[in-house]
């Protein structure tokens, strides 16, 4: 699959489309409008790529509304230089994003035909984050602490252990709920004992299992 005009012209109808619905942060579009989200799915819905909804990318898994996305990614606020752990690779199209803000990028997975996936193919676009195969509700302990956590399915709760990875100061986006709905939660760490947590709207991702996929 290659880049071409057309799908830069697309991509930069789908990113005045996300402004139009509130998202204002110029970083956070400006790393979605380099970002070839068409090379990210599987080749029959490529004419899709630029509608603003998720789609299929296989293992019952989706890749993410493109204003979720930016939603998520929006609230996390992350600064350049920030270590950030992501809790679902998927397609690495969220990894992406955060690359292109400048963030360093941990990534777990759980789904084995994912990770190999997305480990093989990020870097072909010149995407190199840190790629882990595990579980997402354990985190990377040994990683940590992070600036900045960003959760891409939905918890039935906040996962206790991803919060203690946090830095002081740091900020975690999860989004909260059961299978049909789930609230985005921003989590904010504000000394070793103390959290604060806010909650911005409804959303529906696919669900945060525990474990590893074999």
């Amino acid at each position: 699959m290659e880049e071409s005009y057309r799908h830069k012209g697309l991509r930069k109808k789908l990113i005045e489309e996300i402004k139009a619905k509130g998202i204002s942060d110029s970083r956070v579009l400006q790393a979605m409008e380099r970002v070839p989200r068409h090379m990210f799915m599987d080749s029959s819905f490529e004419k899709f790529a630029y509608k603003d909804q998720a789609f299929p990318i296989g293992c019952d898994q989706t890749i993410s509304q493109p204003y979720t996305v930016a939603y998520q990614t929006e609230l996390l606020e992350v600064e350049r230089h920030d270590k950030v752990m992501e809790v679902g690779t998927g397609s690495g199209y969220q990894a992406a994003i955060l690359l292109e803000m400048g963030a360093k990028v941990f990534t777990i997975e759980r789904q084995r035909e994912l990770f190999l996936k997305a480990q093989s193919f990020l870097p072909e676009l010149g995407y190199n984050p840190h790629f882990f195969y595990g579980d997402g509700y354990e985190g990377l302990p040994s990683y940590a602490p992070f600036d900045r956590i960003i959760v891409t399915a939905g918890a039935y709760e906040i996962p206790e252990k991803l919060q203690e990875q946090l830095k002081v100061g740091g900020v975690m986006v999860v989004p909260v709920g059961d299978s049909s709905t789930q609230v985005m939660t921003k989590v904010e760490r504000v000394s070793a004992d103390d959290y604060k947590k806010t909650e911005h709207g409804h959303f529906v991702f696919v669900p945060l299992l525990k474990g590893k996929s074999f």
